[in-house]
């Protein structure tokens, strides 16, 4: 066998038994290695309420009629909305939007600002990526006489809220082939509806004389949304990431092109720069700043406003980095206190309540358990908490089950991600729901997180032309890991710390190859005290996952250290 073929029969190995692990049977790895909208989009209709949706909001176009679209204050809500308003404007309508302030409105759709919306002329509301349980505001559209749609991927409970039509593939009443896509973010249930949408106008002759929109134009918003929303990275959401960062890559959406300049990206995007570069700048508006900064900016033509909003949009991410940090603090000394429980619930009096779920995530991070963080106000005698989860816990269904105990003024969400409204007298009870309610799903879940490893190689196997294999298996995010390997056995020739608090690592092994490692944050722990102080003269194996480090002349291959092992 030539050596060009003996690899290309490795890279082939090596890819089937990636997909393998996650899942894939053997007679559809070839679906899964080259995930196309063609072989994993399913037929919007399979979805509830989705023919009334769109049938209703041809009418609104093809009449004319005032559509507003009401969208969350998230990265998931700004791309569920910009998707939706690009969609209009394709079809010739300039549909209004409204992203309600994080602070004053707090979670879901505003009754207040849906009747004010309808008393201004709009007929018609599409609520994206919020709604579902948003009984008390869509009962005052409903009085108002506004139609209402909502589009959504929240847990839903038995009753529904009253609406013209409600499109979620967590309805309880779905039937098998759209509850399987239960893990959608409201952007991609956004994109279906879409889809059905251009369907029913053209059923009824619209495009005779006019273009259709570009759907699949629109997917860079979808895998922006998906990703930043930390979807499930399995079957169609990976069809949707892998074709939306195709699109991304030739910049042709002005406002993302911008986002990418602020955020130094220079190369073509990957699915973790959308999770950690370009979504927390768009979230930071909605946590600290103007919460429709990331719809202007996705939807914006002018690439002078663009530039401008991006750069705001980075300057709100550091202040709120700045803020984090000090609620971290904060919160982490209260860790001290809690013990072994099953799940952190963690509060404070003036802590902001734009910061309080990524520290929800950070301490999750830390503790490997479920963590909730309450921004607590003494003087409305109540809290605002977020909270996030660990695989296997679903914490949306347990904030349903609280509030329809009495514990919460309001809350919802879905399994790795959750918001809710507490009085302050409610607090010791609800912890001690959820620790009951959710202890042996953690107990499950944590016996479950052991780690686990795709590949074993010595050092000079961890090249370039491996890290292109691994991400051929791609892309990675929750529910479609990222490959992790162990390198070794290997002697460490240099470690220090760099930044803050991050251990840097110089390896080599006894084939004379050595390699570049960092673990990040991970300074005071026994892993980097080993590494820093106790490993001369010990040989090791390192795991993690790896990555191309291309700061140098040319490209190599650094290990994003996790864990480390004597191996003598």
């Amino acid at each position: 066998m030539e050596m060009g073929a003996e690899a290309n029969t490795l890279t082939s190995d090596i890819l089937t038994q990636l997909l393998l692990t996650r899942g894939v049977e053997r007679d559809d790895v070839a679906r899964h290695a080259n995930p196309t909208m063609r072989d994993f989009l399913p037929d919007p209709v399979e979805f509830r309420d989705m023919e009334n949706a769109a049938e209703r909001i041809s009418q609104a176009v093809l009449s004319g009629e005032t559509i507003t679209i009401y969208g969350d204050y998230d990265v998931d809500g700004a791309t569920s909305s910009a998707l939706m308003i690009q969609v209009l404007r394709e079809l010739g309508v300039e549909a209004s939007y409204y992203i309600p302030d994080r602070l004053l409105e707090g979670y879901g759709p505003s009754g207040e600002a849906l009747v004010k919306l309808a008393r201004n002329g709009s007929s018609l509301i599409v609520t994206v990526d919020c709604g579902a349980m948003a009984y008390e505001a869509l009962g005052m559209a409903r009085d108002e006489g506004v139609d209402v749609i909502v589009v959504d991927h929240h847990k839903c409970a038995a009753e529904l809220p009253p609406t013209t039509a409600l499109v979620n593939p967590n309805r309880l009443d779905e039937n098998d082939i759209a509850a399987a896509h239960g893990h959608l973010a409201a952007v991609g249930v956004a994109f279906l509806l879409s889809i059905e949408l251009v369907r029913k106008l053209r059923a009824h002759g619209y495009f005779e004389s006019r273009k259709e929109p570009d759907l699949i134009a629109l997917l860079d918003l979808v895998a922006l949304g998906t990703v930043a929303d930390v979807a499930a990275l399995h079957g169609l959401n990976r069809a949707f990431v892998s074709q939306g960062l195709k699109i991304l890559a030739r910049r042709e959406r002005v406002g993302m092109a911008a986002l990418m300049d602020a955020s130094r990206l220079k190369r073509a995007p990957q699915a973790s720069d959308l999770g950690f570069a370009l979504g927390p700048r768009i979230n930071a508006a909605g946590r600290i700043g103007d919460s429709s900064l990331g719809v202007r900016l996705l939807t914006t033509t002018d690439p002078e406003e663009a530039r401008e909003i991006a750069e705001r949009l980075s300057e709100l991410n550091d202040d709120r980095r700045t803020i984090e940090a000090e609620v971290q603090e904060q919160a982490e000394e209260q860790l001290l206190g809690q013990g072994n429980h099953s799940v952190h619930v963690l509060c404070g009096d003036g802590w902001h309540p734009g910061v309080i779920g990524i520290v929800a995530g950070r301490i999750k991070e830390k503790t490997g358990r479920p963590a909730i963080v309450i921004a607590r106000d003494e003087e409305e005698g109540q809290g605002k908490g977020s909270g996030r989860s660990i695989s296997g816990v679903d914490l949306g269904a347990a904030i349903i089950a609280a509030r329809e105990e009495g514990l919460l003024v309001a809350g919802g969400g879905h399994a790795m991600a959750a918001g809710l409204t507490i009085a302050n007298n409610k607090l010791a009870d609800f912890a001690e729901f959820l620790d009951t309610r959710l202890a042996k799903d953690v107990e499950r879940a944590r016996l479950d997180q052991r780690m686990k490893l795709d590949l074993s190689i010595a050092p000079g196997g961890l090249t370039p032309d491996l890290v292109g294999t691994l991400e051929a298996a791609g892309p990675f995010g929750v529910g479609w890991p990222a490959p992790r390997l162990a390198v070794g056995p290997v002697r460490i020739i240099k470690a220090d710390i760099v930044g803050k608090d991050h251990l840097r690592l110089i390896a080599a092994g006894e084939d004379g190859k050595s390699f570049k490692a960092i673990a990040f944050r991970a300074a005071e722990t026994e892993m980097a005290q080993t590494l820093l102080h106790r490993s001369k003269g010990r040989q090791f194996h390192l795991a993690g996952r790896v990555k191309i480090d291309d700061w140098g002349p040319r490209p190599a291959a650094e290990l994003h250290l996790e864990d480390a092992a004597f191996a003598d």
